[in-house]
């Protein structure tokens, strides 16, 4: 069975990378994605850390130097 063509009763899930609805079973090798493609994106993102979670600076912040504090960038698009 094709990932075109789920069984009935599966599972749809939109594609992270895109939104096509998607079938999420063992029948679809690249869940949650609808391809190798959008899975293979969703990994270079990760890898290039596109990926990042802002965070508020605490006290114990406070006691590193400047030069070893973690960078607060701003998210990349």
């Amino acid at each position: 069975m094709s990932v075109n063509s789920p069984r009935p009763g599966a599972r749809i899930v939109p594609c992270p990378g895109c939104g096509t609805p998607t079938p999420y079973g063992p029948d679809n090798p690249w869940r949650p994605f609808c391809s190798e493609r959008c899975r293979n994106g969703d990994l270079g993102a990760w890898s290039s850390e596109s990926y990042r979670m802002a965070v508020k600076p605490t006290e114990a912040d406070d006691d590193i130097p400047e030069a070893q504090a973690p960078r607060q960038d701003s998210p990349r698009h």
